[in-house]
């Protein structure tokens, strides 16, 4: 029998380059911190050093941040994933606390309550759910929207949540009866985000238009704001055709504020103290409201009213002047940033200091810092500052590895840097050209960059200086680059149809006394088609060179004779490498395959399937005959050419793998994407077992499916609310686990009940029989107990999925038990929860049951008495701590009594002292 092939686990060792990722938002923590989502992580920086001071991140959530939002104590911070995930994060210590899994597809926007308590969430599945963060839960789905949400806010006066759409519509839902009581039907196109100002009684909507809309929120509650009344007239006043007269909100449209913005408003922001509005729209410019108080609106609508009496003294009838909406909303003026708007936040500090950070959609962090003051006739004065914050600004389009596996290179569009693989940061940084390939020379000094432009650039990494710019290397962009068996030059192949050989020299420098290095071309081979790729076999002895015309090429090295064409691609090969023993080349397409050819004859040994998209990187691990792939579906691959099978997949990237690059020990791998993010795979010690990897792709499949599938209540007639966490696998773990301990309950019981019997028939006490395993292993003293303790340890947030996907029969049993435990007085809470949830999804069944009515009865008697005994030891609580509270009032007002009357007498003193002093001195 043959040996098992064994192989080792890679395993991600860390992500750098990465500043802020364009999907995610920005928010502001205190005046200098900032937290921004960076792929599956979120990052806290210090803008003002220009360091990363904490990482946020769930080691199971390999899915990308979409959206962040922190409570108003900044004590929490939620974020928001692609695959519908909410986790909380404790703020301050960077732990999770609390996961939350109810969306189906992306979370695209999140909003705290006042008091941090609640947190309501909205998604591109059409839903609004709202959790509860003390109790780990969620309350409930809203259901209503046609289209992705897009925006959602608590209302700070009433309980009443606001969302917005892509249908065009805006919602209100009433908390308290889970009910939509308006629909705000104003908008002729997607309502892309809004914001509440004033005590909640203005409405600023930003529509697909670059344009927004004001509306005015009149509330008929009894808690209506004492505030100053200032004459406004709208533009707009009219009301809603579907206007109910009975309806706790109005909502009037006052009118447009005209912004100049690109396409449609993607981020409307307004700071903490309501002073000043921001919108951006998709372009790199920020417009800048100034928002009125009604302080300084009374002052202008007395000026105003003065202006009118003196332009009208002939008039008889007196003339009411009015506050237009340019009068509540005056134009700041406008800030340019350096790069495409992706999100912006503003904060205004106590001395009127506004700082707008702004998120880039290339990579980085921009700040603009102006002072807070009325708008004159001159263009607003800002400051821009750029943190120095490491990372490409565009998509790492090369990477490769030094020859001692300590450092590894990365080029983009506008510059080269050097990285410590250990440490992972960035020790050099090279302005370039748009780099496409790149590698390290011999010794690890200098690196030679081939540019879209055609040009070879090479580098000194001592000194971060250009050493040499061949301008016209190829006239066209250089793809590829290889160094020489030798080491004593590379080889470059280009869109000019050229494959091109170079040889390292050395020549003076002006910069330097000593010689520096320096190349010159030898020889050159002339193609037919583009050359995308090219490779020497480490014998030396064979050049492979991949072409647009979708063949590979094999020529002699030594005399670039025609060996062999290989053929087969459908669309044009974009990478292939060679195994070290100069055997197998791998060559992979963007026709998604990855042929595998013998170099002695030119045969196609295998035609794998590779990805789901264009093959776009393809490396060997050194001495061996497997090979990494990478490819625009984002996933990086493991492959043995010997037994033409995929060992593993991993997960990381969140856009196309551009390129990859391996260590010449092989433990490493290094890998750059389009999300601007360079990812290090390690090998582990680990081993890798083929039979469980695949198991492992069909549980994620299994688990894909069973999130778009929707669990249907018996009974159930509303349809817009609904149950807020969705089926997972925990739930259906906790489903089992519930079954499995109901079964050993009746077992025990049985078991306890033959005990009896037989001790009555033969009248003696005999031996009492072995206790459960379980039973011993939970500390538990009864099976009741033991079915209690694993209740127990059922997430909060997974315990309603679990509950209904019971079997009525074992629905029936836990009912029994629910009741005994509120009896014994064990976990009340959740287990009055738990029971008045079974008693509604099962109440069509257990009202039909006649057998069961008495244990209903009896439950009712139950669960009536233990909640007016917690009622009553609630109340004795409360009434306790306002009686500690009035004691320490009393006590603090005491000592401040006291202290005052010291310091009066101490300041007596002191004037007695200075009296006596000027007398003594006087005579």
């Amino acid at each position: 029998m043959p040996l098992t092939k064994q192989y080792l686990k890679y395993g991600q060792c860390g992500v750098f380059n990465i500043v802020a990722g364009s999907k995610s938002n920005v928010v502001f923590l205190s005046k200098d911190l900032v937290a921004v989502g960076a792929c599956e992580r979120v990052f806290v920086w210090d803008i003002r050093k220009g360091e990363k001071i904490k990482e946020l991140m769930c080691e199971s959530q390999q899915s990308e941040v979409s959206v962040l939002e922190s409570s108003q104590d900044q004590q929490y911070m939620a974020v928001g994933y692609e695959n519908g995930d909410i986790i909380v994060f404790d703020a301050s210590g960077g732990n999770v606390l609390v996961t939350f899994k109810g969306h189906k597809s992306a979370v695209t926007t999140l909003a705290f309550d006042v008091s941090g308590t609640r947190l309501a969430s909205g998604s591109k599945d059409t839903n609004v759910i709202v959790w509860d963060i003390v109790n780990e839960s969620g309350l409930f789905r809203l259901k209503g929207h046609k289209g992705n949400v897009t925006k959602v806010h608590f209302c700070r006066r009433v309980n009443i949540i606001i969302s917005s759409s892509k249908d065009t519509f805006i919602k209100f839902w009433d908390l308290d009866t889970q009910h939509c009581f308006k629909t705000l039907v104003g908008h002729r196109s997607e309502v892309w985000t809004f914001v509440l100002l004033k005590d909640d009684t203005q409405l600023i909507t930003g529509p697909s238009e670059s344009h927004l809309k004001v509306w005015q929120l009149n509330w008929q509650v009894n808690d209506e704001p004492k505030t100053k009344k200032v004459n406004i007239v709208p533009a707009i006043n009219e009301k809603n055709e579907d206007e109910e007269e009975d309806s706790i909100l109005e909502c009037v449209e006052k009118g447009s504020l005209v912004c100049r913005i690109k396409n449609r408003v993607v981020t409307l922001a307004v700071d903490s103290q309501e002073k000043i509005l921001t919108v951006h729209g998709s372009d790199s410019y920020a417009d800048l409201f100034y928002i009125t108080s009604e302080t300084e609106l009374s002052k202008r609508l007395k000026k105003k009213q003065k202006k009118l009496k003196r332009s009208h003294q002939e008039d008889t009838e007196e003339k009411l002047a009015t506050i237009s909406l340019e009068d509540q909303y005056m134009k700041l003026g406008r800030i340019k940033f350096s790069a495409k708007l992706s999100h912006v936040q503003i904060l205004v500090s106590q001395d009127h200091q506004a700082k707008v950070l702004a998120l880039l959609a290339n990579n980085s962090l921009q700040v603009a810092a102006f002072e807070v003051k009325k708008p004159n006739k001159n263009d607003l004065d800002f400051s821009l500052t750029h943190p120095s914050l490491p990372g490409h600004m565009t998509d790492v389009r090369t990477v490769a590895f030094s020859s001692d596996n300590t450092c590894c290179v990365s080029g983009s569009a506008e510059q080269v840097c050097i990285w410590n693989r250990t440490s992972q940061q960035c020790i050099r940084s090279m302005p370039c050209d748009y780099a496409l390939c790149s590698l390290f020379t011999p010794g690890d000094r200098h690196v030679i960059i081939g540019t879209k432009a055609g040009k070879l650039q090479i580098f000194d990494i001592a000194s971060s200086v250009l050493l040499e710019e061949v301008a016209e290397a190829h006239q066209g962009a250089i793809w590829s680059l290889c160094l020489l068996p030798n080491k004593r030059g590379i080889v470059s192949g280009g869109a000019d149809h050229n494959v091109k050989f170079w040889e390292f020299e050395l020549k003076k420098h002006e910069l330097f006394t000593a010689s520096v290095l320096s190349i010159s071309q030898k020889k050159t081979l002339k193609m037919s088609e583009d050359v995308l790729s090219v490779k020497v076999t480490n014998n030396a002895r064979l050049l492979c060179v991949s072409l647009l015309d979708n063949t590979v090429k094999v020529f002699f090295v030594d005399t670039l004779k025609f060996f062999l064409s290989l053929y087969g691609h459908k669309l044009p090969v974009l990478c292939m490498d060679t195994s070290d023993d100069s055997t197998l080349l791998a060559s992979g397409s963007a026709d998604r395959n990855i042929k595998l050819w013998g170099l002695d004859f030119g045969d196609c040994h295998k035609s794998l399937f590779a990805h789901d998209d264009s093959v776009m990187c393809l490396r060997f691990v050194p001495k061996t005959h497997m090979f990494f792939s990478g490819g625009k579906d984002g996933f990086l691959k493991l492959w043995d050419a010997d037994n033409f099978q995929m060992i593993t997949k991993l997960k990381g990237h969140h856009g196309s793998i551009w390129c990859l690059a391996i260590s010449p020990n092989g433990k490493h791998v290094l890998t750059g994407s389009h999300d601007k993010s360079i990812r290090l795979w390690g090998k582990t010690s680990e081993p890798l077992i083929l039979e469980e990897e695949r198991e492992m792709e069909r549980e994620k499949e299994f688990e894909e499916e069973e999130k778009q599938t929707d669990t249907v209540i018996p009974g159930e007639t509303n349809t817009e609310t609904g149950l807020a966490a969705r089926k997972t696998p925990e739930t259906l773990m906790a489903t089992d686990k519930i079954i499995e301990a109901i079964d050993t309950y009746k077992e025990e019981n049985e078991k306890e009940a033959q005990y009896k019997a037989e001790c009555k028939v033969l009248g003696k006490e005999l031996p009492k029989p072995q206790v459960n395993p379980l039973l011993m292993a939970y500390r538990a003293t009864s099976p009741s107990q033991y079915v209690f303790e694993i209740f127990k340890r059922i997430r909060a947030s997974e315990m309603e999925k679990a509950l209904l996907m019971l079997p009525f029969s074992y629905a029936c049993d836990l009912l029994r038990l629910l009741n005994e435990w509120i009896q014994l007085g064990w976990d009340i809470d959740n287990s009055l929860k738990c029971l008045l949830f079974l008693l509604r999804i099962y109440h069509g069944q257990i009202t039909q049951n006649t057998g069961l009515l008495e244990l209903v009865n009896d439950i009712r008697v139950n669960a009536v008495s233990k909640v007016k005994e917690r009622k009553d030891m609630v109340g004795f609580n409360l009434s306790g701590l306002h009686f500690l509270k009035r004691t320490l009032e009393e006590k603090k007002e005491a000592i401040l009594f006291k202290d005052a009357t010291d310091q009066f007498r101490s300041k007596k003193k002191q004037r007695k002292r200075k009296q006596a002093t000027v007398l003594s001195m006087t005579s």
